[in-house]
């Protein structure tokens, strides 16, 4: 391997492969050191060293000078250019793991290759990345040479290859799409504060502006919705919510339970709830369907909401004293005080900060230690009352969808037998007329004769 070839091999690889040129020199000189050791042995002292500007390949073992045509020679051209394409290789893919670790929490747009089992195959340019099935949004379903984008979440290598995990269910994946698609958020105009997501199904995403003449949500939503439009048909027709982001928990919990309109707001600081009292007729709005309105809620704006009607409330707050003041060391005022600071079960009890419940009620340590083991033994039993009493509706419940299955099939029977006893009752009325007729016939026949 002459200068001249080192050279047109570097610039090659660099130009087609765009690997930097450093890293082809040093995979060649790594891939002469590794042949030489194969005939010389491992523990021979050899260094390579190639010139970057002339591309001359320098080698020594020991103080010895070597020249490295005659290496090759020894140890077979083939075996070097093995190594050396090996080493290329990994150069090339230490090359594309640094270009797409550039890329990890972007979206990138790529064609469906193929579907194996639970895994879509897609080609990314050199690469062939990969989306999970738990990457991707519920209901979807991928066709070869199909075009999709997909945010990049993990690079490795794996042997000379390069893997790329992809995702579509990622809270990161809506917010990259709405950068691309709602110019004052590329510009900076409008921030995204925070995403809340179930993929497939539910999004809800907090913006504010800098600017008080724009309006962070119209933006957003655009002009007869067509920005708006564009993400969700992306998602899949994941329904997203907009909504206007705020510091003060006061404003921002109402706003993350929208379109439902809440009353009141009751913050617990201390165990970081937040009691949301709403009307009546808001109550299964706010909460959503099997909670999904005020899970997304919560990780909205970073609170534990309980959603609970005024009349609700009341009754828990009975319940709670009441509860409270069956533990030994703890009177009604220190019960109210309790309830005052948003500790509403035995179960709240168990995690409450000791320094806190000894400055309610004045209590020693050992006193805080005995009421919270009360407390988590009232807990485990009042658990096991709660799980038999769901058992029961439960069983209820299949009981009077049997009984009313039952009634349906009862009532059914005596339709077809009301209906069976009818047409009968039909027949046998037409029936003598029929016979009538035919004796008619048959006495004025026998006149005649």
């Amino acid at each position: 391997m002459n200068a001249h070839e080192v050279l047109r091999i570097v610039d090659s690889m660099h130009r087609d492969k765009n690997i930097e040129k450093e890293m082809v020199f040093v995979a060649i000189e790594s891939a002469m050191l590794t042949a030489a050791r194969k005939h010389f042995g491992e523990e021979a002292d050899i260094e390579f060293m190639i010139d970057r500007q002339t591309g001359e390949i320098f080698g020594r073992i020991g103080q010895e000078e070597l020249d490295h045509e005659e290496v090759i020679g020894r140890i077979g051209a083939q075996t070097a250019k093995q190594v050396i394409i090996q080493k290329i290789r990994e150069a090339e893919r230490d090359a594309l793991i640094i270009e797409f670790n550039e890329l990890i929490n972007d979206v990138v747009t790529g064609s469906v290759h193929r579907n194996e089992g639970r895994v879509t195959t897609v080609t990314l340019g050199p690469v062939e990345a990969i989306l999970p099935r738990s990457e991707q949004i519920a209901g979807e379903s991928h066709q070869p040479n199909e075009r999709i984008r997909a945010l990049v979440t993990e690079v490795k290598a794996q042997g000379s290859r390069v893997k790329v995990v992809l995702s579509r269910t990622r809270p990161m994946f809506v917010q990259r799409l709405f950068e691309s698609e709602i110019p004052e958020i590329a510009d900076g105009v409008i921030a995204i504060n925070a995403i809340s997501r179930e993929a497939g199904y539910r999004s809800k995403v907090a913006v504010s502006s800098i600017d008080s003449r724009v309006d962070c949500v119209g933006a957003c939503v655009g002009v007869r919705g067509n920005r708006i439009k564009v993400i969700i048909d992306e998602l899949a027709g994941e329904r997203i919510d907009i909504v206007r982001y705020d510091d003060d928990p006061q404003v921002m919990i109402p706003n993350s339970l929208q379109p439902a309109e809440v009353d009141e707001v009751i913050l617990c600081e201390q165990i970081g709830r937040a009691i949301v009292l709403v009307r009546d007729d808001q109550l299964s709005l706010a909460i959503g369907k099997r909670g999904q309105n005020v899970r997304l809620g919560s990780r909205l704006c970073g609170w534990d909401i309980e959603i609970t009607t005024q009349g609700e409330l009341e009754q828990k707050i009975e319940k709670a004293t009441m509860q409270f003041c069956q533990i030994d060391g703890i009177g009604d005022e220190l019960a109210n005080a309790l309830v005052g600071q948003g500790y509403l079960s035995y179960d709240d009890l168990e995690v409450i900060e000791p320094d806190r419940l000894m400055e309610l009620g004045n209590l020693t340590p050992e006193q805080v230690d005995d009421i919270v083991t009360q407390a988590e033994e009232r807990a485990l039993k009042q658990e096991a009352i709660d799980e038999r009493e769901k058992q029961l509706a439960r069983e209820k419940r299949a009981a009077d969808k049997a009984a009313k299955e039952l009634a349906e099939k009862q009532e059914a029977a005596e339709k077809a037998a009301a209906a069976a006893a009818a047409k009968e009752e039909t027949k046998t009325e037409t029936q003598p007329e029929g016979d009538s007729d035919a004796n008619t016939e048959t006495e004025t026949g026998s006149t005649s004769s």
